[in-house]
């Protein structure tokens, strides 16, 4: 069975807020965001679980991806994708239940980066070229159970940046 892993770096953000945590997007991160939703519609992507950072600018980048791409999916807000490292971030993954084929994670910089790493091994000069800016959005399919996910067991088959 082929799957489907779509990874996705918030949006712009503001620079400062009370906290962190309440950092809100830009005008500009929700056209990024929008843009990137209607990108991922545009390839037929459609999870069947979206796991969210639960910071504002995770959530807010959720809700414009959503909308755009169509998705009237409820996503799992998880204060560990806000907090996490790439292989806490894998570990979420992994423990995915087999029954799931596609899934988003939108979360933060440097995980969702080092994460597409991981899974690509290195193996596509694309995550090289781009980076992962904000509202990046990379695309991964994978066979096999998800707690057998690890390093270079994804091919990496698309790639969105924003433009500028």
């Amino acid at each position: 069975m082929s799957r489907e892993i779509l990874l996705v770096r918030h949006a712009k953000a503001e620079g400062y807020a009370n906290t962190d945590h309440e950092r809100a997007l830009t005008e500009r991160g929700v056209a990024e965001a929008a843009e990137a939703g209607r990108w991922l519609a545009q390839r037929g992507s459609v999870p069947e679980l979206a796991l969210v950072s639960d910071a504002i600018r995770a959530r807010q980048t959720w809700a414009a991806l959503a909308e755009a791409a169509g998705w009237a999916l409820t996503p799992t807000f998880d204060n560990t994708l806000y907090e996490a490292d790439s292989e806490t971030a894998l570990d979420v993954v992994r423990g995915l239940d087999d029954d799931v084929s596609a899934v988003v994670l939108v979360g933060h910089n440097p995980t969702m980066a080092y994460l597409a790493q991981v899974l690509d091994a290195g193996g596509s000069p694309q995550l090289a070229t781009t980076g992962f800016p904000t509202a990046a959005v990379a695309v991964f399919e994978y066979d096999g159970p998800w707690a057998d996910l690890g390093e270079g067991a994804a091919r990496l088959v698309d790639v969105h940046t924003p433009p500028g």
